[in-house]
């Protein structure tokens, strides 16, 4: 604590639940595991529980309902609603009040509820062990999301869901097959314990150890080992950019199952409204954080001739963002028409043989730009 920090309530129950789960499964776990073993049948429920228990949290506490990057039909919702209770992380509407706390006070020490700038452990947990004024919740924020009747619901019989689920039927599971003491440590603790911490870790790790590509506005990173233990929100620096995007990782090679979650349940007509950046905004925030990288360290360097470097960059970023626009209207204008289907064959071809022609010039210039800033990495 801080000289001078004020005192704050020490909140038991959470202590208890955060401590006893933790310490249950790194001791009484293990000792059930040599002494009496799991069954295979109990390891494939607490894959699929741990599953549902996370993509609950990513697709639908915090992509669905926080950020309301799509929309999805109630079946989903009561499933994500029964997930979430499960994962024990309150109820929809704390979780997303907090949430839409912290991304508009990022990093603020007084009025993000999780703040990275008080420390690793303050934001990973330590926020929930005492009543501090930043985690407090009046639910000012989320009244859109008390007009969703599975979200009233969820909150109004949270407590008796989060029984029925972690208690109830992984006692049920493993009295189905044999062992209820198996099923409830194996299920029920230690999922419940590997699902809070991975959690935890997009509220502390993500805000302190990766890359920047996007914004460096605040403290949230890209991190792809991160993006493996979360279900793909590792990928933090682009989420705090494009916070209402439904996809954290944009790349094909990203690490992201909530968005192929999402994407596949769009198929099914289970899911619609799927909100993405333009890609022109995302390339235009990787071009302006490498300009900035790269004129600071050549203002860092001992060079002779900074000066014209960094005329250099500025004429090179002058070129790329010239070409960006252009290709990013014409972009545009393409798309209009698909969607129109106008009969215009003639205009459809000159557009379309332009666009062609901007995203070769785009791509000529992008590897240009590459080179150029490679030099200063």
């Amino acid at each position: 604590m801080e000289p001078n920090e004020p005192t704050f309530r020490t909140r038991w129950d959470v202590a208890l639940a955060l401590y006893g789960t933790l310490i249950a499964s790194l001791t009484l776990v293990p000792a059930y595991g040599v002494l009496h073993g799991f069954t295979p049948e109990l390891w494939g429920w607490f894959v699929l529980f741990l599953a549902w228990n996370g993509l609950s949290i990513t697709a639908g506490y915090h992509r669905l309902w926080a950020h309301k990057s799509y929309a999805a039909h109630p079946f989903i919702r009561v499933l994500f609603a029964l997930g979430g209770a499960l994962s024990l992380q309150n109820s929809i509407q704390h979780w997303c009040s907090n949430h839409r706390q912290h991304h508009r006070y990022v990093d603020d020490v007084d009025l993000d509820p999780y703040s990275a700038k008080r420390g690793l452990f303050y934001s990973h947990m330590g926020w929930m062990l005492k009543d501090y004024p930043a985690a407090r919740t009046d639910y000012s924020n989320v009244k859109d999301l008390q007009r969703d009747p599975v979200v009233r619901w969820q909150h109004r019989y949270y407590w008796w869901l989060t029984t029925a689920t972690n208690l109830g039927l992984t006692a049920a599971l493993g009295a189905l097959h044999g062992d209820i003491w198996g099923g409830l440590l194996l299920i029920g603790i230690l999922r419940l314990v590997l699902c809070h911490h991975t959690t935890f870790f997009i509220n502390s790790l993500a805000h302190a150890w990766g890359k920047q590509p996007y914004s460096d506005d605040n403290s949230a990173r890209d991190n792809g080992a991160i993006a493996l233990l979360t279900y793909g929100e590792g990928y933090h620096n682009f989420h705090h950019t494009f916070q209402w995007d439904y996809r954290n990782g944009i790349r094909w090679y990203q690490f992201d199952p909530t968005k192929w979650l999402i994407r596949l349940l769009s198929f099914m007509g289970l899911t619609w409204a799927l909100k993405r950046t333009a890609p022109e905004k995302i390339e235009r925030r990787i071009v302006e954080m490498q300009r900035k990288q790269t004129e600071e360290r050549i203002r860092l360097s001992r060079a002779s001739n900074r000066d014209q470097w960094l005329d250099l960059i500025d004429a090179e970023y002058a070129k790329m963002v010239g070409v960006l626009n252009a290709w990013a209207q014409c972009r545009q204008q393409w798309l209009e028409l698909k969607k129109a289907d106008l009969k215009a064959k003639w205009e459809k071809t000159e557009i379309h043989s332009r666009l062609q022609h901007l995203e070769a010039e785009l791509d000529f210039q992008r590897r240009q730009w590459r080179l150029l800033t490679q030099q200063f990495a």
